[in-house]
């Protein structure tokens, strides 16, 4: 299994080694190390080394970071180093509307560097999902749309332009209406993720999440469309394989 999304800081766990050795022995092979800064980025790099190539560094500046940011010392990050995504990066207007237009800027910015280098992109997109998707057709690019909570006919429309769908614990919570999409699509369209330390699947809702629960994610996934969970899993890891080129 691949997690196409985490976030595995010294912020938040406190050995990661110890964590990685668990992960292995549990059948993760990899996983998407996201950064939302400066500072997180250069910590996933730092990590893709220290860790032996298991941490794959994704750099990037979050929308929630959009008046601390430094777009050429990113660049130099992404020129003089092993990366494999650019992101997390986005638009996000829960909190902060006011800021609308700084968050494109940051966002297009990001996206220039992502076509320039080659790279995909993991998206956030919070209650801005049409911005997203009318910017993100401008562009010719491939990648992920984080921890998506859209409608089938959204999710239609980002696969149609080249995106895979990050799908995680919030699948697996009683009110979600996910299901509905995952029914619809196809398994090829899918990618597994956990946003670790965030939104733990059932049965550990609440909790730190940790790479493994992807486990859940692909188990609620095989239940939905009736198909064994090793198909999911083998399908969603050739998915992140192609989509990271890894």
């Amino acid at each position: 299994m691949i997690d196409s999304h985490a976030h595995i800081l010294n912020e938040y766990y406190d050995n990661i080694y110890s964590l990685i050795i668990d992960l292995k022995e549990k059948n993760v092979i990899n996983v998407i190390n996201c950064a939302d800064n400066i500072n997180t980025s250069k910590e996933v790099i730092e990590s893709y080394d220290k860790y032996d190539n298991f941490l794959l560094p994704a750099v990037g500046i979050h929308p929630q970071n959009v008046y601390n940011y430094n777009i050429n010392e990113l660049e130099e990050l992404i020129k003089n180093n092993k990366v494999y995504a650019i992101g997390e990066i986005g638009l996000d207007y829960y909190y902060d509307k006011e800021s609308k237009d700084d968050q494109i800027k940051l966002f297009n910015l990001q996206l220039g560097l992502a076509e320039k280098y080659k790279l995909p992109i993991i998206v956030h997109t919070r209650d801005s999902i049409q911005d997203c998707f009318d910017i993100l057709k401008k562009h010719k690019l491939k990648g992920v749309i984080h921890c998506f909570s859209g409608s089938y006919e959204m999710a239609k429309e980002f696969i149609k332009i080249g995106y895979k769908l990050g799908i995680g614990g919030v699948l697996t919570f009683k009110n979600s209406k996910l299901y509905e999409v995952i029914e619809k699509i196809n398994l090829k369209d899918i990618l597994l993720e956990t946003d670790s330390p965030y939104l733990s699947p059932e049965p550990y809702r609440g909790k730190k999440n940790n790479p493994y629960n992807i486990y859940y994610v692909a188990k609620k996934i095989a239940e939905i469309k009736n198909i064994s969970i090793d198909e999911v899993i083998n399908e969603t890891t050739r998915n992140c394989r192609e989509i990271f080129d890894i």
